[in-house]
Order: structure tokens, then sequence, then C-alpha cells
């Protein structure tokens, strides 16, 4: 995207702009004339190649006016580009002049030493200033650029006030300079260890003063010891609404039914446990009952589902979160929100009825990116409520690193399994690595991708040669019939991992890594057909909330890291999106940022209206959204079902820095509490 390269234009602009300042500043200590004339042609080739660059910023600016919506470049436009232009006009239309007249006139006196108008003219703010202006504007605009303002604000401007004021201080103190310089009796010489002595002091009082302001932020940013996870402030973008329920609800009341003797009871347990890979490689994992993943749990829709979860010894703690099964709130699972972490030697259980019928999985929200890449999850499958087609092989192809070792489930290896000919196959593909886009090929046979995030697509048509990429949280049920010739799935490890599926088992695993390298990418937002929905893009909606996802240096909770934000915002000054039960909601989200964004939403399915601007072709249903660098998606859903919702990025890394907020339903409280004085860590 060429906005994310706007940085390396700033940069390369600041670079010339200081070296082109510094030449500026010593023109006025040319010796001869010869010396001056020869100094002002090489400052003339520096403003050139200058202009030239900051041309280039803007081009890219503009270009981005044409193209994108003013989330992407208000900022650029209100704030950078006048920091980038004018300086580089002032340099072509000021400087560049005048560095000709210092030409002009020092070329008859060659071996002379310059008379005191011609070095007043050296002197002049005209030549110096606006190099040492641009190079002062590019570096503010390259600290807005890594401070990006999001949603952007006329308050935002401050440090182009501070810019103005410095530009007007060294107005002045080079309109001195170049007076003293026109004087017949002014001795102007360069003396090195002076102008190091004044550019070590100045250097000195601006690094105590960012020291003094980065401590100031490194304190400002420290999370309280505890806190309420609605903290928050919140954002309720009303056009009509419906009213929200009298009196207050806690989380804790909206829970799965009570009693009566549940379909399925499961036991997990959560204990630390070194466990051994297909390929004999052992890893110290955090487990479920033992294992990795965590058992496949199978229900069916409609069934009464009771699960235990017993920690053994995981002292951060554990919970259990359905990813993508829309359960009642105080089933969710997120320690400081739906319940507090279970602690070693504590038990919780969950009782839920599982409504929809798909590919799910779950995974600890307690500490959720070290939880997860540690094994704490397995995947969930609800069977519709006939059953499952006993034709069908039905297959869970869980992706997971495991100390950087790629494997499917527990197997780092190809695994090798007999169909017959003419059987239905289903492979449910889940993606449980962070900040990983999981590519999957598919070769030997067409398919159908029959499902994403757990919802049945409508008319899927069948593919072949197409590369499959799955984000991080991400499910595809990839759907076909056995031929008579074997099928190898590969799981992005270059034919070394994945499922090989003939006849008997037996035959060559093909060589993918050639062709996926030029397969095309299947886009879910070209694919299928319309089916009938409760509601699509011409609904009345009444909310309509605007989420940008965007980076920028700072601190979090004492860290100094790139941030990556949500509404310009860190947890917990990340704004809630309040609504009331029944209210129809529209979400247009906005990738500002340099890196994926997998936006998960707890509690509701999202229905994919739009990509880039383009209606979706078919019918899409999404639960975990792959938000990519540059991408403005709308979604819709229904707000049916009350509680207080994390909606946070997926990639764990990100959600731990802050990359989390929540979709709070008006009137419902939480008890539970989250902060370094609790056991609680929602990430």
């Amino acid at each position: 995207m060429i906005m994310q390269a706007e940085p390396g234009g700033l940069l390369i602009v600041l670079l010339l702009s200081w070296i082109a300042a510094s030449k500026a500043y010593r023109l006025v200590y040319g010796a001869t004339g010869l010396e001056l004339h020869r100094k002002a042609g090489g400052l003339m080739i520096w403003a050139a190649v200058i202009v030239l660059a900051a041309s280039g910023v803007l081009a890219a600016v503009g270009w981005a006016m044409q193209t994108m919506l003013p989330e992407f470049w208000q900022d650029r436009v209100y704030l950078h580009a006048p920091l980038i232009g004018i300086p580089a006009l002032s340099i072509l239309f000021i400087a560049l002049p005048m560095l000709w007249r210092v030409r002009r006139q020092a070329k008859p006196a060659p071996e002379e030493a310059p008379q005191p108008g011609l070095r007043g003219l050296a002197a002049a703010p005209g030549i110096v200033l606006p190099f040492q202006a641009a190079a002062l504007g590019a570096l503010t605009a390259l600290y807005m650029a890594f401070t990006a303002p999001v949603p952007f604000e006329w308050t935002d401007a401050i440090p182009l006030a501070v810019y103005v004021l410095l530009v007007a201080a060294l107005a002045v103190r080079h309109g001195s300079r170049s007076r003293s310089a026109s004087r017949e009796e002014a001795e102007f010489r360069f003396r090195p260890w002076l102008h190091g002595l004044k550019a070590l002091g100045m250097t000195t009082v601006a690094a105590a003063a960012a020291a003094g302001l980065l401590y100031l932020a490194m304190l400002n940013s420290l999370l309280p010891e505890r806190f309420n996870m609605m903290a928050g402030p919140a954002h309720y973008a009303a056009t009509s609404g419906n009213a929200a329920f009298a009196g207050t609800v806690s989380v804790t009341g909206l829970t799965g039914p009570r009693t009566g003797e549940p379909d399925r009871k499961f036991t997990l347990t959560a204990e630390k446990k070194k466990v051994r890979l297909s390929s004999g490689q052992t890893v110290e994992a955090w487990t479920y009952n033992g294992q990795i993943p965590g058992p496949e749990l199978r229900v069916k829709q409609g069934e009464l589902v009771e699960v235990t979860l017993v920690n053994k010894n995981i002292e951060q703690g554990a919970t259990i979160h359905w990813h993508g099964l829309d359960v009642p709130n105080a089933e969710d699972g997120v320690a400081g929100v739906t319940q507090d972490a279970v602690m070693p030697g504590q038990t919780h259980t969950y009782r839920f009825v599982a409504e929809q019928a798909g590919t799910f999985w779950y995974h600890s929200h307690q500490q959720s990116k070290e939880a997860v890449q540690k094994g704490l999850f397995g995947s969930l499958i609800v069977e519709p409520s006939a059953g499952a087609d006993p034709k069908v092989y039905d297959f869970t192809v869980m992706t997971h690193r495991w100390d950087q070792t790629l494997a499917v489930g527990a197997s780092d290896t190809v695994e090798r399994v007999s169909v017959l000919p003419g059987t239905p196959v289903r492979l449910r593909l889940i993606n449980t690595d962070d900040w990983t886009r999981q590519r999957f090929v598919l070769a030997g046979t067409p398919f159908q991708v029959a499902s994403i995030d757990g919802t049945d697509l409508y008319r899927p048509g069948l593919m072949e040669n197409v590369l499959l990429t799955l984000t991080t949280g991400g499910r595809y049920d990839v759907t076909f019939t056995m031929p008579d010739h074997p099928v190898f799935l590969d799981a992005g490890a270059k034919g070394k991992v994945g499922l090989f599926l003939s006849p008997d088992g037996q035959g060559a695993v093909p060589d993918t890594a050639a062709s996926a390298s030029t397969m095309p990418v299947f886009d879910p937002s070209d694919y299928g057909d319309k089916a009938v929905t409760p509601f699509d893009a011409n609904s009345h909606f009444d909310r309509q909330f605007t989420m940008i996802l965007d980076n920028k240096l700072g601190f979090y909770n004492g860290q100094f890291d790139m941030l990556y934000t949500m509404n310009g915002e860190v947890f917990p000054n990340t704004p809630a999106f309040m609504v009331s039960e029944g209210d129809l909601v529209k979400t247009t989200l906005i990738n500002r940022s340099a890196v994926d964004h997998p936006m998960h939403l707890h509690g509701h399915r999202m229905l994919v209206l739009s990509h880039n601007g383009r209606p979706v072709k078919g019918t899409w249903w999404s639960d975990t959204l792959d938000v990519r660098p540059g991408d403005v998606y709308e979604v819709a859903f229904r707000a049916d079902n009350p509680g207080i919702w994390m909606d946070h990025c997926h990639n764990l890394a990100h959600a731990a820095s802050g990359m989390t907020m929540h979709l709070m339903y008006e009137n419902v409280t939480t008890p539970f509490l989250t902060g370094s004085g609790t056991a609680n860590r929602p990430e």
C-alpha cells in the first residue's frame, strides 16, 4: 500500500533537508567568491533533489485523496502536506532564486573575499530558513505519522503550532545573523569547536525535555491495579435505536440453562505436560486433558452442553472461550469480563445450548497469547440436529506451531488416510496460530468452500488450483467427492505437513510449493450466491459505528512499543460501542495500519456487506474477519445477545498490547475486575 511508504518518503526528505540546511548555514563562511559560487551551485542541486522528494510524498497523499476514504488521508492532507509542501515551495521560489543571485554576484571576483553585502545575502533567512523549515517539517510530519491522530481532530495539530513557533524563532535568528554579516567590520570565520558546543548544548536541552516528556508518557500509560472493563468512553452512534430495558442486569445473570440434565457433558482439565509430536519431537505444553490440541468436542445443534473446567496446575489461570459459538454472555469465558480466571485447584462449569451448527473452537481467554501458543485450545464441532451423515469422511485440520514447528494437531508430518472413491469429504480447517495467515493447497480434486466461520455458504461454486489463506482464528470447511486417485491437503509446509488421502493410503506426496506461488487466492467476497438474509445493505440501521485500526509508537503499561490502536486508542481507553437489544448495527472497519488485523467479535455473527466499496457477491457471515492494510469492510449484525462482548484483534499479540474494545448493551454491568491487583488478564 502506497500510504505505508509515506514515512519512508518523509525520512528521505528529513535527511536531505538536514544535510542541505547544514550546508546552507555554513554558506556565509565561504572565504572567496569562487568558494561561494561553487557552494551556492551545490545547494541548488540539493534544493532540486529535496523538491523532487517532497513532490513524491505529496503525490502519494494526492493519490490517497483520489482513491481512498477520508479516514486514510485527512491527517496527511491537513497536517503532513503543509509541513512538506510549504517548505518545498519556499525552497523552489525563495531559496533557489537567492542562491542564483549569490552565484552571479560571486563570479566576477573569484579570488577575492566576499563583500559584506554578498555575505549578508549568503546568510539571509530566505536561503537558510527554507532548508531548515523543510527538515523540521519532515521531522514533525514523521512524528505525526508514528503518533497518528485517529479519528482526526484539529486539537491534534498542536505539533504544527510548535513547528510554526520554531520556524518563526529561526527566522528572527537568521535575520539578525544576516544583518551582522552585512556590516563592514564583520568577521565571519567558521569555528567548528564553537558550533559543536552550541549544537551539544541544544541537543542536551532537547534530549532532557524529550526524556521528561517520555517519562510522563510512561507514567500515564500504567494501567490501574484494579479497574472495570467498562472503563472506556461510551460511543452510542444511534440513528434511532431500541429502548434499553429498565434497570440494570449483571453479566452473571446472563447464563445458559442452570437446570436440566445436559445432553452432552465434558470435563476439561488444564495442566502442564510434555507432549510428543508425530515426528518424535517433544514440546512443553499447556493442555486440556493432557493432549494437544484438547479433545475434540462434538455435539448436536440444540443440545444442552455442560463443560466443567478444572485447573490442575496452570499458575496463570485459565478459562474456556467458545470461539464463534454465540453462547449467553456469562458462558463466554473471558476473564475479568464474564468470570474470574480459574486458578489452580479451582473449577468452573459452563452450560449452554449449542444453537448453531458448524465448525468452532475453544481456547483459554486468560493471558490468551501465551495460553493459546502453549496449547490451551481444541476444536468444537456442532453437527446438524439430525446428526452427521455417516457416509461423509469428516476430518478436523487444526494448524498450530509448536516451538516454531508447524503441525496439524499434534502431527508435524504428513498423515495418510484411506478413503474410498465416491466418498463425500469434509475438511474442517482451523487456524490457531497467532499473527499467521495460514496457507492451504488442496491438490488432486475440485472442491468447494462450503462454510466460513461455522456458517454454510449458499451455492458455493467448484474451484480447483486455488490457494486458501486462512486468518488467525478463522475457519473454512472444504468439501469434495473423493476421486479414484490421491488428494493432498498441504498445510503450508511445502509438502512436509498435511493430509494425504487415497483409496489405500499409499502414493507419492505431490510437490505443491511451485504451483502454490502462481495460484489465485480465494476471495470470500467474490464467491457463492446471494441467500435470503434477515437484513442487508439496504436495511435501516439503528446504530452505525466506524472502527479505525491503526498503529503508532507509544507506551502501553510502561512499555514503549509499536501500539495497535482502535479509533486512536489502546485499551482501556478504546471506546465502547453501545447498543440496545434488538438494534440492527452496521460497522465500517478501516485498516490504516501496516499489518493484518483479524477482528473477532464475541457473541455475534457479522454479515459482510461490502469489501473496499464493492458489495459482497454471495452471502458471507463471519466472526473473525481478516482486515488487511488498506481494507475497508462494512459489516452488520443484530444485537440479539445481551451482554458485554469483547471485540478485538485475534493476532493475540496485538490484543495483549491493547487492541481490544467492547460491544456493550446498555444497562448491562459486570462485577469482575482486571488489572495487576487481580488475577484476571483478559487480553
